[in-house]
């Protein structure tokens, strides 16, 4: 039985190395950009807390050598990248992130080292530290709760990304599993809350993953409708556009036919422009016209 926890230990060792390495790309483009832009620096303070205590737990505990290997390496990772982040965090951000850095991961911290080693003995040692722990692995599984909210509110999964679901599906099981084999309260209670909350991302995902990518299909073809209608309108437009050219021409041409013309007598012209400003004039100014002609002819 010490053999198979061993091999599962070791399992859930790279698992959770893996889930760990996940932020480098994010941290690779906050170098290349060197600005940390709208990510936020809190999950990586509360994730170095975390591992510092998990590792903290792994040195209490008897054979707890694997919990302390895995969670060293993520407390190393996790320092790596707050230390990235207060670098490349604007100014403003950069003092709170400190206060907070300064506040959970030294203050509190050392605080629980403090305690643990001086006013608690025996096995209520690794009681309190194992409940801390056990506490903040259940809040940090648990947060993903918003994100499934999100998935069947918005019915897409564009924000719950498959592999880290995944990812930490397996990672909650495979350290269950371990937790089993060793009878560890404190891993198993933590790792099965996560496993179970896994397994709904799992299904949630499988279910509106199809939904998802039949909106984009619709999507994608109201874009090419609308892309469709954008050229039949263009092509009306230029239509148009034609056909009073064809109206200008012709217009030009009858005028300077006209031109061509005998000029008409001064009496016609006189005529034709009475004419023309009588269908010009409003019923108003007519009536008023009118008027002025009775007062000539008194």
């Amino acid at each position: 039985m010490a053999s198979l926890s061993f091999i599962v230990g070791i399992f859930g060792n790279i698992i959770s190395i893996l889930v760990f390495t996940s932020p480098i790309s994010t941290f690779w483009q906050v170098v290349k950009k060197r600005s940390t832009e709208n990510y936020k620096g809190l999950p990586y303070i509360t994730t170095l807390l975390s591992t510092s205590l998990w590792s903290f737990y792994g040195i209490l505990k008897p054979g707890g050598f694997l919990v302390l290997t895995v969670n060293a390496a993520g407390a190393i990772m996790q320092f790596i990248y707050v230390t990235l982040f207060l670098i490349y965090a604007p100014k403003d951000k950069k003092i709170k992130l400190m206060k907070l850095v300064a506040i959970i991961n030294v203050g509190f911290f050392g605080a629980v080292i403090a305690v643990t080693l001086l006013a608690i003995h025996g096995n209520m040692r690794l009681t309190v530290v194992g409940i801390l722990c056990a506490g903040l692995t259940v809040g940090m599984y648990a947060s993903p709760l918003a994100v499934m909210r999100t998935v069947i509110k918005t019915k897409s999964v564009e924000y719950m990304p498959f592999f880290l679901s995944f990812f930490l599906f397996l990672n909650a099981g495979v350290w269950s599993t371990y937790a089993v084999l060793v009878k560890d309260f404190y891993i198993g209670v933590p790792n099965g809350i996560g496993f179970i909350l896994g397994s709904a991302q799992l299904i949630l995902y499988s279910i509106y993953k199809n939904r998802s990518m039949s909106s984009k299909s619709e999507e994608s073809t109201e874009e090419a409708e609308e892309d469709g209608s954008a050229h039949l309108v263009k092509g009306d437009v230029e239509m148009s556009s034609y056909e009073v050219e064809d109206k200008n021409r012709l217009k030009n041409r009858t005028i300077a036919k006209g031109r061509s013309l005998p000029s008409p007598s001064v009496n016609r012209q006189h005529s034709l422009r009475q004419i023309m400003k009588a269908l010009s004039m409003s019923p108003y100014e007519l009536h008023s016209h009118e008027e002025d002609k009775d007062d000539i002819g008194r």
